[in-house]
């Protein structure tokens, strides 16, 4: 794949397909994964509130057979967990035919994040599905948001952001670490990948949100440059410098990021799924005049 051909989505067409549970700051809707089954897409986001609402209070599954038009298969609660909040799931089925939800879920009262998995025979049973901590993080580092792809020869490969919890303040600093594993519940942390770059568009974080190839591997990632961007993160491209490589380091295309022409530019938890007539589809986070954010979704420029 070359640099005139990676499909990113066209935003001018973008269109909803979760709005924010209400206006104002804070109300968001996305931060999603999607994943094509049997011909339908099933998408996976969390819905927010306002700080003093509960912030990230739950995560849907919902299904679609156009990928616009969805309804909820089923939802967990943030309190379920005992976690201030939830940021980014992943929702797939499992190489032996289950499904899995991971979901990113914050420690009350710290910056803390760990990931969790819920492993259920359906996915409309990921309320009483079974449970299993698969990244706890650490007292340096938070873990979230998740890429999680497996490939042909059923091995699981993640891309996580990483939080630095060593220096108070400054938590909002983020990193891409890739991980390995055979099943995809006990995972292998082998590198850091993609990291900030000093002076550029993505000087205070760089969080991959897509593979839109593993060989080579090509992915999407949101990049904010100050602290004060947190929450308004545009999007890039980042590609690995080592061929074949899926746990490869990672380095960002030249050129200004993909923004939104909505509100303040945000264009950010870029994620996308093949449909059945080959077609790229995609899905992001985008904010509107109001504050809030919607769930749209768009096709590849």
């Amino acid at each position: 794949m070359d640099l005139v051909t990676v499909p990113l989505p066209d935003l001018d067409r973008a269109e909803v397909v979760v709005p924010a549970p209400d206006s104002g700051p804070g109300n968001w809707a996305g931060a999603a994964s999607a994943v094509l089954v049997d011909d339908e897409v099933y998408l996976a986001y969390r819905v927010r509130r306002p700080l003093t609402a509960g912030r990230g209070v739950s995560v849907v599954v919902a299904r679609s057979r156009d990928g616009l038009r969805f309804e909820t298969v089923s939802e967990v609660w943030r309190d379920d967990f005992g976690a201030e909040s939830f940021e980014r799931p992943v929702v797939l089925r499992t190489p032996a035919g289950g499904w899995r939800l991971y979901v990113s879920c914050a420690t009350p009262d710290s910056k803390h994040w760990w990931i969790e998995a819920i492993d259920a025979e359906r996915p409309d049973g990921f309320a009483t599905g079974r449970r299993t901590v698969v990244l706890p993080g650490s007292d340096a580092v938070a873990v979230k948001d998740p890429v999680i792809v497996v490939d042909a020869a059923g091995d699981w490969h993640a891309w996580v952001c990483e939080h630095p919890l060593t220096d108070p303040g400054d938590e909002d600093r983020m990193s891409t670490a890739y991980f390995s594993s055979q099943g995809g519940l006990a995972w292998t942390r082998r590198a850091t990948v993609l990291r900030p770059r000093p002076g550029q568009w993505d000087a205070r974080g760089a969080r991959v949100t897509d593979v839109l190839s593993l060989h080579p591997l090509v992915t999407l990632y949101d990049g904010r440059p100050r602290a004060a961007d947190n929450w308004h993160e545009t999007t890039g491209v980042a590609r690995a410098l080592t061929a074949g490589d899926p746990g490869s380091a990672l380095e960002a295309d030249a050129g200004e990021p993909l923004r939104s022409p909505c509100s303040d530019g945000a264009c950010r938890y870029v994620t996308s799924v093949r449909m059945p007539d080959g077609t790229r589809r995609f899905y992001l986070e985008v904010a509107r005049p109001d504050g809030a954010h919607d769930l749209v979704s768009t096709t590849g420029a």
